[in-house]
């Protein structure tokens, strides 16, 4: 069975190529690239991706305005049929911005910007993208971002938590995240947002290849379905 992917292109996206090379690098498949603008997607998808790196309109609300380009639509209808979504930074972003996901992503406490390697627990290793790992699990994974404060109120948090929805923890405070949580799911599991970047961690040469396994934990999900 062949597998299908598409990564999504916002105006400032600066990190689609690496999501698409982490995707072809896994999968042996080169995704398909789509342009916001574009009002479908390609026809029976396996996997969505929403890459880092800014989007226009950050300056008004990080996400806010591509959480309203003509392709979200497509992407919101598509995840609402169970197509998995992975959305990394400014794509994190954008879901919560969409709807497709609960909360906000805030300014760093401090106000600077994070780049660097940051330790991450593995909360859940049950969804499809992380099933890779094992539970509780310290993983290594960059992060580069300004408005990486994930917040919600206190029953939103309690439910992420009962539900079993939050995926990654910082192992430490990066960023002023509540509970530090640095990645969360939706309530059916297909849809994953996180802040730091796995796609540049699936290869020794970049330090760590922690990243790899969210992909390969994917891919041989949806390959072996």
């Amino acid at each position: 069975m062949g597998f299908t992917s598409a990564v999504i292109t916002f105006p400032g996206s600066n990190c689609d190529r690496d999501m698409a090379v982490a995707l072809e690098q896994v999968s042996g498949t080169a995704p398909l690239r789509v342009w916001h603008g574009d009002a479908d997607l390609p026809d029976r998808l396996d996997f969505i991706a929403l890459p880092g790196g800014f989007s226009y309109g950050d300056y008004l609300r990080s996400g806010a305005m591509a959480a309203n380009s003509p392709i979200m639509r497509s992407v919101i209808a598509a995840a609402k049929r169970g197509v998995p979504v992975l959305g990394v930074c400014n794509g994190f972003q954008v879901l919560t911005e969409s709807g497709l996901l609960p909360g906000a992503l805030m300014r760093n406490a401090g106000q600077t910007f994070i780049c660097r390697t940051v330790a991450l627990t593995v909360e859940n290793n049950q969804s499809l993208f992380t099933g890779g790992y094992e539970a509780g699990e310290t993983i290594h994974i960059p992060v580069a971002h300004h408005d990486g404060n994930y917040f919600a109120d206190e029953a939103t948090l309690d439910r992420l938590e009962g539900d079993g929805r939050v995926a990654f923890r910082y192992a430490e405070t990066v960023n002023g995240s509540r509970r530090d949580i640095a990645g969360i799911l939706n309530a059916e599991g297909n849809v994953l947002g996180m802040m730091p970047h796995p796609e540049r961690a699936i290869e020794a040469a970049h330090g760590t290849d922690d990243g790899r396994r969210l992909f390969e934990s994917a891919v041989n999900a949806l390959v072996n379905a």
